[in-house]
């Protein structure tokens, strides 16, 4: 149960985007006897981009499900600024946050509505440039109404790209101090992956981003990969530095990333 704080603090403005686990061990409530993340910490500088990679279970989605505060840990801590997540209140904390899914959730609406969703306010003007930096410009402006195009039940008229591309533009509307990013390992076609890797360092830059990394050029463009497995971190550095010590990385590497 996630209980509002009865006295939020604010978070500080402007937020730099400062992340922090400190010992945190958290048990999802429908596996009591296996910690999700065990003993778990982690510091992530301001603008620092963090890759996160590990087998599957390792713990990295509940690292995303921690910071989007869907749960609290049973021990330790998670900090925003150096204020605890749990003294915030949920619009304060998740305002400060811009998520790319794995999954890309398309309304039925117009192509303008479903980017207007990272920002309500925005102006038409700031849609199209959000689009414009996600890469997803051109395929809008090629739709029969444009922006006023309507998307269909779950997009159901874009490809897969294109509708990681309107995630992509959402997060670029709402230009939050930190960015999740749960990369999608859908097959995409080279030149899809080629516009949505440009789209995402764009976005990327000048905030904190935590990455759940599936492919090599994203771990390439990391400052830090953390590996995961079983709850912990067993490593952590740069692709060449991994690499070189072999280990969980290195196998992960030759099977994920070479694939």
């Amino acid at each position: 149960e996630i209980a509002a704080p009865a006295q939020p603090l604010a978070l500080p403005k402007p937020t730099r985007g400062a992340l922090q686990f400190d010992h945190v061990t958290f048990h999802y409530p429908t596996r009591p006897n296996a910690a999700a993340l065990e003993d778990f910490s982690l510091a992530v500088q301001p603008g620092e981009t963090v890759a996160l990679v590990g087998p599957s279970g390792a713990g990295k989605s509940t690292v995303f499900s921690l910071l989007l505060r869907f749960y609290d840990p049973q021990s330790g801590s998670v900090t925003l600024d150096g204020v605890d997540l749990r003294a915030l209140t949920l619009p304060d904390l998740r305002g400060a946050i811009a998520l790319v899914p794995q999954e890309t959730i398309i309304f039925s609406g117009t192509a303008a509505d479903n980017i207007r969703f990272g920002r309500q306010d925005a102006s038409d003007a700031e849609v199209i440039e959000a689009a414009k930096a996600a890469e997803a410009h051109e395929f809008i402006s090629a739709l029969d109404d444009g922006y006023q195009a309507e998307m269909g039940e779950r997009g159901v008229r874009l490809s897969g790209g294109q509708r990681q591309r309107v995630a992509i533009a959402r997060a670029i509307l709402r230009d939050a101090p930190l960015l999740l990013l749960d990369e999608a390992t859908s097959a995409l076609d080279a030149q899809s992956e080629a516009a949505i890797q440009q789209a995402l360092e764009r976005l990327e830059k000048g905030r904190t981003t935590l990455v759940i990394a599936h492919r090599l050029a994203t771990v390439q463009r990391a400052d830090r990969i953390v590996v995961m497995d079983g709850g912990r971190i067993v490593a952590q550095g740069t692709h060449e530095s991994l690499l070189a010590e072999g280990g969980l990385y290195a196998e992960l590497a030759k099977l994920q990333f070479v694939a």
